[in-house]
């Protein structure tokens, strides 16, 4: 499929009584999103953390406590979004969630749901520092691009599109698309989720999808504050954007951005573009292998 209506979620936390009531919010944010034509929507990093509301209230400021209490959640949580992803038939990536990987083992996962419901997970590779030193999530297992009807598929949560790696051992894979899902709690963040993001497209030449979450949560110490604004990015070439902006949201804006991707513009930037990043991103790595000398003037 040549052209992808995708659509990148700006979530804004909110906070819960019941059950219910999130499942509501959840059903009628994607209704919006396919009201817009999206077959693939993406949501952000740690937007299922507003759960944590569902939590006695003594424990919103304990990070470590809640862990181990969001497991109970987490069948329903994937329930919702199996059953999302049927009713509309579109390809889902979840909000990253706090999965107990293995016993007293937690990592930051993305679920990546298809339109049967069926599902799959990309997990968080660097730790931001509040992830490692207060929150206790290790990385997850490793790279994955997910093959769909829709094209190839990678996610880098946040932190990972500011490691250019990441991306490169994906789209050696073939990745069409890149989802960037983050939570940033300031502007320094978010920038620099974005420049990486913009960064990624521009080095494979795919497009890359940057879902933030957004929050005004003075309840809740784990995710208090989050800024940011939905975009869609591509390499600056041929047919496509001079700036490389394809689509972008305004700051701190809650709701969905849409964008039409086509794969035929990127596949050919990559065959034949005014430079060649792709094709030239594994000898420049190899350029740089032996190292750098110092060398005094």
């Amino acid at each position: 499929m040549s052209i992808i209506p995708v659509a990148a979620a700006a979530y804004q936390i909110s906070r819960f009584a019941h059950w219910d009531e999130y499942e509501a919010k959840l059903s009628e944010f994607v209704v919006a999103g396919v009201a817009g034509g999206a077959r693939l929507l993406a949501l952000p990093e740690y937007a299922s953390l507003e759960l944590v509301s569902l939590l006695p209230a003594q424990l919103w400021d304990d990070v470590r406590v809640q862990l181990p209490l969001l497991q109970a959640l987490l069948p329903g949580f994937l329930d919702v979004h199996a059953r999302l992803s049927r009713q509309h038939g579109v390809y889902l990536l979840a909000a990253s969630f706090p999965a107990e990987a293995a016993p007293g083992r937690f990592v930051n996962r993305a679920y990546f749901f298809a339109p049967d419901g069926s599902y799959k997970f990309q997990d968080k590779q660097m730790m931001t520092r509040f992830e490692a030193e207060e929150w206790g999530i290790e990385p997850g297992e490793g790279l994955h691009v997910f093959e769909t009807e829709l094209g190839r598929l990678g996610v880098n949560i946040c932190y990972d599109a500011e490691f250019p790696h990441f991306a490169a051992l994906q789209a050696t894979a073939g990745m069409d698309i890149l989802l960037v899902p983050s939570f940033t709690g300031s502007q320094h963040g978010y920038h620099r989720v974005r420049v990486g993001s913009m960064a990624r497209a521009l080095e494979h030449q795919v497009y890359a999808v940057h879902a933030p979450c957004l929050a005004d949560a003075p309840w809740s110490y784990a995710i208090e504050t989050a800024v940011g604004a939905s975009a869609v990015y591509a390499p600056a070439d041929n047919d496509l954007p001079e700036t490389g902006v394809v689509a972008r949201g305004e700051m701190n804006a809650p709701g969905w951005l849409h964008a039409a991707l086509d794969l035929s513009l990127t596949a050919e930037v990559r065959r034949d573009g005014h430079v060649l990043n792709a094709r030239d991103y594994p000898a420049a790595a190899l350029r740089g292998a032996a190292g750098v000398d110092v060398v005094r003037l």
